[in-house]
């Protein structure tokens, strides 16, 4: 069973985290380089936030939500 560990943990560290020890390597000498992941991960979320900014808008735009007393419970 403890095989089956170390298997997992030479998979991870000797070959998925390769491209990550790659980038930390270049940060002596490449700040933007070595910081891409961040990067790509910042405008991912930067898309996702302004698609979910004007899926709500299309909806408040069309006046579907219900805006009476009783709508919600905390009202």
């Amino acid at each position: 069973m403890k095989e089956i560990f170390y298997a997992i943990e030479n998979l991870f560290v000797n070959y998925f985290f390769i491209p990550f020890d790659m980038l930390r390597e270049v940060g002596d000498y490449n700040w933007w380089l070595s910081n891409i992941m961040a990067w790509i991960f910042i405008s991912i979320g930067t898309a996702a936030f302004c698609y979910w900014m004007i899926q709500l808008k299309k909806f408040d735009d069309n006046n579907e939500e219900d805006m009476t007393i009783t709508a919600h419970d905390f009202l």
